[in-house]
């Protein structure tokens, strides 16, 4: 401690009896700190954190303290500055502020010690009392600044958790029957009734966040957010400012991707949240595995329809391709190829050929064995929806191709 390490001996006595002196005057002492404080610094004059009388508690408790470390020569208290420290912490005061009082209170018995030397006219005095003021100043401003420092950790540790058990309950779906969703909707600073989507991006790697510092980027658009890592996914809740705020959303989210990221329609109500998440995650599962991008569930709808039954889709796979995919593999991935270039290129045989690099007759010639293998028309438009969607259950669930036809 400075405090110890440069009062000790002969200046410690002469500060001893400083002490005692301005002790019978610690009245006034408080009086004229409480006033000084309350005059320079407006947060305690609005009694923002603590009331006149807290302050004036505070005071006292401080000063008594520092007046017993100075009359003796054993360790300087510190525990009231921790005590303090750590109650300003509680109450959200901020740190310099609470260090410029009490660099305001220990000016104020530097003085008193001023007058008592100047009657005497004892310099000897007056450097020690300067020395043992400023010394406990250090230490206590040390003591306070570390209790209010691990208070203030402690606090958002716990706001942490508790806004982490919150965001899950959201995302859970129980909220709204448990009774809590306006504690969420306050403790999160979103709006009950606001406009939100729901964002679900893959992590590259357990841990690491797809997204990084995207609650700050979107605050900096003046969109609040809330979200959550787990190991395979970043999800967050946005609050929308105004209709057209999801196209800027996406800007933001297509800047960096690292994978694939599925967004939920725009919807109503925090309550809706946890369907949200399904049809963000339905989103993202319509793309191709190892595709970085974004994709909202409205620009896909049949993506969307097959990547939210995945066993249904597979079955359905089996069912309208069996015949192709009980081909060799050579024949079965050449037709699949090319039944997934016509599809692309909306049913032209020419854009098709071009596509797959061969003559568009090379190409009728293998659209019409697939035609014959399947037992299915291109001209049907029930045969072709349901084509098309065999084809996007295979491209989600590319797996499929190789397992045996569901029973």
């Amino acid at each position: 401690m400075h405090y110890q390490a440069l009062l000790s001996g002969e200046r410690a006595s002469l500060v001893a009896s400083l002490a005692a002196e301005a002790e019978r005057r610690l009245p006034e002492l408080i009086d004229s700190t409480v006033r000084q404080i309350l005059a320079e610094m407006p947060v305690y004059a609005d009694a923002r954190f603590v009331s006149h009388a807290e302050l004036r508690n505070s005071v006292r408790a401080n000063l008594e303290h520092v007046m017993r470390t100075l009359r003796g020569s054993d360790v300087p208290d510190l525990s009231q500055a921790r005590v303090t420290g750590r109650a300003r912490a509680l109450q959200g005061a901020p740190l310099p502020e609470l260090l410029r009082a009490y660099r305001i209170g220990l000016t104020e018995v530097w003085h008193r010690f001023v007058e008592l030397t100047a009657v005497a006219q004892d310099l000897a005095a007056l450097v020690a009392a300067t020395t043992a003021i400023w010394a406990l100043i250090d230490d206590l401003a040390e003591a306070l600044t570390t209790a209010y420092r691990d208070t203030t950790a402690e606090v958002m540790v716990a706001h942490q958790n508790r806004r982490s058990a919150l965001v899950e309950a959201l995302f859970a779906g129980g909220a709204a029957t448990e009774g809590t969703l306006w504690d969420i909707a306050r403790v999160l600073d979103l709006a009950l009734d606001g406009t939100f989507v729901v964002v679900a991006a893959e992590t590259p790697r357990l841990g690491q966040e797809p997204l990084p510092q995207i609650e700050a980027r979107l605050r900096a658009l003046q969109h609040a957010s809330a979200w959550r890592l787990t190991p395979d996914l970043q999800v967050g809740v946005v609050s929308l400012r105004d209709p057209a705020a999801p196209a800027a959303i996406v800007e933001l989210v297509r800047e960096h991707p690292v994978g694939r990221v599925g967004m939920s329609p725009v919807f109503t109500g925090l309550g809706n949240t946890a369907r949200a998440l399904h049809l963000a995650r339905v989103a993202l599962s319509s793309m191709t595995p190892g595709t970085p991008g974004l994709v909202q569930f409205t620009e896909s709808p049949l993506a969307g329809l097959v990547a939210s039954a995945p066993e249904a889709s597979v079955q359905l796979a089996h069912h309208v391709l069996q015949p192709v995919l009980d081909l060799p593999g050579d024949d079965r991935n050449v037709l699949l190829l090319t039944l997934r270039a016509w599809f692309d290129c909306q049913g032209s045989t020419k854009l098709t050929s071009e596509r797959m690099f061969c003559h568009p007759n090379t190409i009728r010639h293998r659209l019409k064995r697939i035609t014959e293998e399947l037992g299915r028309s291109l001209t049907n438009p029930a045969d072709i929806a349901e084509l098309g969607a065999a084809l996007r259950a295979l491209n989600l669930f590319p797996e499929a191709t190789h397992l045996p036809a569901p029973r």
